[in-house]
């Protein structure tokens, strides 16, 4: 390999370090050939171009680029596409490293890391099966075990050491277009039901398989080109979650070392019931969830579904009305974008006017600082979604007067002029509970003034979602991004592009203010739905495919579309007017509905 530009400073050794990369025997003396070209240039970031023979894969660019500057790259975005290291390079291009702070490369560190952990595990325990059921906060996985009970600590250990030992061999992860006929013969032989359930809806006669070692196995998405990338990990039995285990990864911030975990119990609760509800119902994966709208069990599904949903509003309203004879008149609902944390606040508005006490939704939008005393971010602009841009004094003042049953001139914030001016005039009644929605809820500094037994927070998001099949996840937070790009189209004419294009900015909103509270929730609320994805779809796909193939935004709608099309899809027919999935799919009979309307006097010559 020779640099083109800058000049080769005697730092390489030519085809020697393709050579040492590959293994590929070079003749002493070999030299890069003269005119006509028979090589192929890669132009990196900085502006540095490095020549190949055609058909070197990307890695052997990559590992003399990053071997100067010393970043890591587990994948490359090639003339605006995402690739595979593994790529074979055959004429000129542009490239970037993906890291493991980049979303995608994050993803195919973990995607690597799941087969790394399958392939060990069946190598030291032949039948047992590895189930990557969910994701937990902190950067870890949960995993069960099927066949057997959950490892012991010293099997946990072993395996851990197996893993390092395959990553230290830096065994090559070869990927390999399978006839679909061969693919199902290989997961029958091995007894993959899961897998089987999938492929009754391929409708392509191949499938693209990945092989370490002797283990084959099918993941909807890219890899790392051999286990010496892997070199990241933990594995580590929890108390919260005795019958199963987590496997530890790098996270995007911090993607050098395993960052400490903070055990979730809320949130391993919330998957326990979850894992309970789909397996009394038969639906625990993709191909399962395909197989009941098959054979016209859709309609059982989504009424269960909503019942339990509706089920667990009534015990939180039940719950709230418990603390409410002690003294609670405050209640906090927060949440990650697109987890439904409106619909929610109506049908628990709903169930708390069932339970004799009358709800008052106070917006904190109308509690904005004036515009020119907005903080910024990084970039200059405004940034609204910071804690800084609420005018807290005045809202922790206002709401002690409420809760004491004063009447308070509520702000009303001009978002054209960027100023607060005065609003209506307020006075709560003793059966009144202030309902208050934004994404600060869980934040203790949003609410100093306030006694912690006056308040009931409430934590609402997607918690849960149907994989693919038991190595292949489906992430919550891409079902939120779905839920978004439908709703943006819907209600706010916005392309798939320019919803995407918000996301991340969206996601690091999320991190920031909302995520580090999560656990300060007196309750969750799993807004997932097990038949959403089959509702989703037929709404989602036309939306993706209309992203311009030449945009970055289209890896993302195409990684998108990879998994959506795992899914059969289903009419929104069936689904209640009052569904939380109705916030996003249109005809929500809650759209139009505020629980304050005849509730309380807003004339101030009444008080």
């Amino acid at each position: 390999m020779r640099a083109v530009y800058p000049p080769d400073d005697g730092g390489f050794n030519g085809l020697d370090d393709v050579a040492d990369a590959f293994e590929i025997p070079v003749s002493e003396g070999a030299v890069m050939p003269a005119q006509p070209r028979a090589d192929a240039l890669v132009t990196f970031p900085d502006g540095r171009v490095l020549a190949a023979p055609i058909g070197t894969p990307l890695e052997a660019y990559f590992k003399v680029w990053l071997r100067d500057n010393g970043r890591m790259a587990v994948a490359a975005i090639v003339d605006g596409r995402l690739r595979e290291l593994t790529y074979p390079v055959t004429h000129d291009v542009t490239a970037a490293p993906i890291g493991m702070e980049h979303s995608d490369g994050g993803r195919i560190y973990r995607r690597s890391l799941i087969f790394l952990l399958t392939t060990a595990a069946a190598e030291l325990y032949p039948g047992v099966q590895v189930v990557v059921d969910h994701s937990l906060p902190g950067g870890a996985f949960f995993c069960r075990l099927r066949g057997r009970p959950n490892f012991s600590a010293d099997e946990l250990t072993g395996l851990e050491v197996h893993m390092r030992t395959i990553v230290q061999a830096d065994a090559p992860i070869r990927r390999k277009v399978t006839p679909l006929q061969e693919a199902i013969d290989l997961f029958r032989q091995r007894g993959d039901d899961d897998k089987l359930r999938l492929l009754e809806n391929r409708q392509k006669d191949y499938l693209v398989l990945y092989t370490l070692r002797n283990n084959a196995d099918y993941f909807y998405g890219y890899m790392v080109p051999s286990t010496g990338y892997l070199k990241l990990f933990e594995l580590r039995l929890v108390d919260e979650s005795p019958d199963g285990f987590i496997l530890l990864y790098p996270r995007a911030e911090a993607p050098d070392r395993i960052l400490p975990y903070t055990p979730s119990v809320q949130i391993a609760r919330v998957f326990s019931q979850a894992a309970q509800w789909l397996e009394r119902l038969g639906v625990e994966d993709i191909g399962h969830l395909n197989r009941a709208v098959q054979s016209g069990r859709a309609r059982e599904l989504i009424l269960v579904a909503e019942a339990l949903h509706e089920q667990h509003i009534a015990e939180i309203a039940s719950a709230i009305r418990r603390r409410h004879a002690e003294g609670m008149r405050l209640v906090l609902i927060a949440g990650p974008s697109s987890s439904g944390k409106t619909t929610f606040s109506k049908r628990l508005a709903v169930q708390l006017l069932a339970q004799g006490l009358r709800p008052y939704p106070l917006a904190l939008d109308h509690y904005f600082v004036d515009r020119e005393a907005t903080p910024r971010d990084e970039t200059g602009e405004y940034d609204f979604e910071d804690i800084g841009a609420l005018n807290l004094p005045l809202f922790n003042e206002q709401l002690v007067a409420l809760m004491s049953g004063r009447a308070v001139t509520l702000p009303h914030y001009d978002f054209i002029s960027g100023k607060s001016v005065a609003g209506p005039c307020v006075r709560l009644t003793p059966d009144h509970v202030l309902l208050i929605e934004g994404i600060h809820g869980l934040n203790p500094a949003l609410v100093p003034g306030v006694a912690p037994d006056r308040i009931f927070r409430i934590y609402v998001s997607a918690l849960t979602q149907l994989n693919i099949d038991r190595h292949n996840r489906v992430p919550t937070t891409d079902v939120r991004l779905l839920r978004r790009i439908v709703r943006d189209a819907l209600y706010r004419g916005y392309s798939a592009t320019a919803t995407i294009t918000r996301w991340a900015s969206v996601r690091r909103g999320e991190k920031r203010w909302i995520f580090p509270f999560q656990e300060n929730a007196d309750v969750m609320f799993n807004s997932a739905l097990m038949y959403e994805l089959s509702v989703l779809r037929p709404k989602a796909e036309p939306l993706l495919l209309q992203v311009d193939p030449d945009t970055l935004q289209h890896i993302e709608a195409k990684r998108l579309l990879s998994f959506l099309r795992w899914v059969r899809p289903l009419t929104d027919e069936l689904v209640p007017d009052n569904s939380l999935l109705r916030e996003f799919i249109g005809g929500c009979i809650l759209e139009t509905y505020t629980p304050e309307e005849g509730t309380v006097s807003t004339k101030p010559e009444e008080f």
